[in-house]
């Protein structure tokens, strides 16, 4: 039974088009875990934050990350980066 409190956001990140990363999917219940679902399914490591998870889930779909959640999004691009290179 899925947890409708579940919560997940994917954020797409290029560094050569030189923005910020963006809000590409968000959702919560059944979606949050289809979302995770199929991030896992293509290879793509998931890092769990619920206090950042909380705080990106109140933007909007292909709205950019705030200046004020850089350096939290840096931490997570960091972690992402080392699992890939592990995988």
């Amino acid at each position: 039974m899925s947890d409708p409190r579940k919560r997940a956001v994917a954020l797409k990140y290029e560094p050569t088009a030189g923005g910020a990363p963006v809000v590409v999917a968000k959702g919560r219940g059944v979606i949050a875990e289809k979302i995770v679902e199929l991030a896992r399914s293509n290879g793509v490591a998931v890092r769990e934050d619920p206090a950042l998870v909380t705080v990106l889930s109140k933007l909007q779909v292909d709205q950019e990350i705030p200046p004020q959640l850089y350096a939290a999004v840096a931490a997570i691009l960091a972690f992402l980066y080392k699992a890939n290179r592990k995988g």
